[in-house]
């Protein structure tokens, strides 16, 4: 009988603990709760690009633009690294000849390759800002991409689009 009320305290603490935790949770801000940015907030920031007193206005442009860039970079490296970590555990023929390749055309083309987008030289920043807030200024991109990564995304695909030679 002894045993029987230890394991029903040690279920009911249990219990009383996974409640706490619940109620705690609750209570926590979830990381879900990140908005992501608008085109329509971005258009707004950067269609004062040119405009040297709003000078708020055009950091927050260019620093979200940048790093948009800087973070995609940083990403598409890990997960290049990442995938060829997983061919070297146990490679056949095939998905070795894929990991030379992946690395090849990593060294060549630089890090964006597989994001469909790539910067060859280095690029001026204030041309990639250009090409982004001329993209932001046609009315229809809103539309179509409601926000504001899918338009810098797709800004960058176009006008620096990859060229691999194999």
């Amino acid at each position: 009988a002894g045993d029987q009320k230890v394991k029903t305290t040690s279920k009911s603490n249990k219990t009383l603990q996974l409640i706490a935790i619940l109620a705690a949770m609750s209570v926590i801000p979830s990381l879900s709760a990140v908005e992501a940015l608008s085109t329509e907030e971005l258009t707004l920031h950067c269609k004062l690009y040119f405009d040297e007193s709003a000078s708020e206005d055009r950091t927050f442009c260019v620093r979200y633009i940048q790093g948009f860039i800087d973070g995609a970079v940083a990403t598409d490296v890990s997960v290049t690294n990442n995938v060829t970590k997983e061919y070297e555990k146990e490679e056949t023929f095939s998905q070795r000849a894929t990991r030379t390749r992946i690395g090849t055309r990593l060294k060549r083309y630089g890090p964006s390759v597989y994001a469909e987008y790539c910067f060859g030289d280095p690029v001026p920043l204030a041309e990639v800002v250009e090409h982004v807030v001329a993209d932001l200024a046609d009315e229809s991109v809103a539309e179509e991409y409601p926000l504001a990564r899918d338009v810098v995304y797709s800004s960058l695909r176009t006008h620096y689009p990859c060229v691999i030679e194999d």
